[in-house]
């Protein structure tokens, strides 16, 4: 494994920046970034500080985009001293145009940007890993809903995550007609087990209704040591609290 000495860094130039500002805690660059091939846009918010500060790849939820993760867990990270990047995961935000409204019907066309979107993810990770202003040796990931359905199956497959966070998430749906079909693509009871011992929370509602309190359960559940769930009262969207909780708590495993 190559050190930080040897290790070859990115400068924070090397993408396509589009606009950086000041802002609290640090600065706000929108950028889009080489991820497979495309050209992601992407939200990276660096902490004001001299040394190389630990760092988040943010996953958004369906239907949402990059701004929503950045402006709420990244400038919460933020505060805590700690990096991110937030990316327009495929068909969503920016790229929501990227493919023909027809096709998206077309099953095999989802699940090749399923397959896109780990790919892309992962990708992301190795780009953080390099760039010269985050410490690639303590990376973590956070996803939420959708994203914590991708971010369970990244992390399953890479070394760079050091620490996870799945707010809103859990295992498949049980008693569906496709669930048996789906698991051949994405399952994230697998996923979760090749966690290695890697430091896991859980955040989730008590009323969520789009992924049951029973499905977070049975993620929490096959996951091993150590790892933490914790429940708030609410529905799907989690409160403000579960954000600053999640960032103390990505604070504490990556100091």
């Amino acid at each position: 494994m190559m050190t930080p000495a040897t290790r070859k860094r990115r400068g924070p130039f090397d993408a396509t920046v589009k606009s950086t500002r000041a802002i609290r805690d640090g600065r706000r660059i929108v950028l889009e970034i080489p991820l497979i091939g495309e050209m992601v846009p992407a939200v990276l918010l660096l902490p004001e500080t001299k040394t190389c500060p630990p760092a988040a790849l943010l996953l958004h939820g369906y239907g949402s985009r990059k701004e929503q993760m950045a402006d709420s867990v990244g400038r919460a990270l933020l505060a805590s001293g700690i990096a991110s990047l937030s990316i327009d995961l495929p068909l969503h935000g920016e790229r929501e145009r990227s493919v023909e409204i027809d096709a998206v019907r077309n099953p095999l066309v989802l699940v090749s940007q399923w397959r896109a979107a780990l790919a892309e993810c992962g990708a992301a990770l190795e780009w953080m890993a390099e760039h010269e202003e985050v410490d690639g040796h303590r990376l973590a990931l956070v996803g939420y809903s959708m994203g914590s359905f991708i971010g369970v199956m990244v992390a399953a497959r890479s070394d760079h995550v050091k620490a996870l966070v799945l707010a809103a998430g859990g295992d498949l749906p049980e008693n569906t007609p496709f669930t048996r079909l789906v698991r051949t693509i994405a399952d994230p009871i697998r996923a979760v087990r090749r966690l290695g011992g890697r430091p896991l929370l859980m955040v989730h509602g008590t009323r969520d209704r789009t992924v049951l309190p029973e499905q977070a359960k049975r993620l929490f559940e096959a996951a091993q040591e150590p790892k933490e769930l914790r429940w708030y009262e609410t529905g799907h969207w989690l409160p403000d609290s579960a954000t600053r909780d999640a960032a103390a708590w990505l604070k504490a495993k990556l100091r």
